[in-house]
């Protein structure tokens, strides 16, 4: 059986920093074996979370059907003025609507955490902030994250990074992702 892992993240800008960030990691997750979705940009332009709210917009039951059926998750953020961005932030909201499941929220599954910024102070404080929310929502970071000063690594159109080590560190968080949810399916031997 195939792995799932869902990447969401990068900014309303279509093509952005962290949305090719994002791609790159989930490139990772390929790698290894994984089927990936990509849930960014105009994707995530949804009505402001509200759970007394039952009906929902496609674009938000896509986004909760995509994350219930992943085995792992990719969040990718720019940082704006030091942590997640409201677009980011608003989408995770929504997974609350998985409260109810047999695995509630992101409960079992590996998420992979990075953030992008003009600067080391905001893309740090991001990614503390997305491990931050990762764990309330009782998901597992993986033991990766990746912090980005989009001053010194720079995506060009065709995804690749200008940093090598970078470039690398995205495509390991992808394979965590991959590696603890077969992880998760294999048998534990009893003792």
């Amino acid at each position: 059986m195939t792995v799932t892992v869902v990447g969401i993240g990068g900014s309303i800008r279509a093509d952005s920093q962290s949305e090719r960030a994002l791609r790159v990691a989930l490139a990772g997750a390929e790698e290894a074996g994984a089927r990936t979705v990509a849930i960014s940009g105009s994707d995530l332009v949804l009505p402001f979370y509200d759970p007394a709210v039952s009906a929902r917009t496609d674009a938000a039951r896509r986004l909760v059907d995509t994350v219930r059926g992943a085995d792992g998750v990719v969040l990718v953020s720019p940082g704006y003025h030091g942590t997640v961005s409201g677009l980011l932030k608003n989408a995770l909201d929504y997974i609350e609507d998985l409260r109810d499941e047999p695995h509630p929220y992101l409960d079992g599954r590996a998420v992979g955490c990075v953030a992008t910024a003009y600067g080391w102070q905001a893309s740090v404080t991001t990614l503390t902030a997305l491990r931050a929310i990762v764990h309330a929502l009782r998901g597992w970071p993986t033991p990766l994250g990746v912090a980005l000063n989009s001053t010194e690594v720079i995506f060009d159109g065709d995804g690749c990074c200008s940093d090598e080590k970078a470039n690398g560190n995205l495509r390991t968080i992808g394979r965590q992702v991959v590696e603890f949810a077969l992880s998760r399916r294999e048998p534990v031997s009893p003792r």
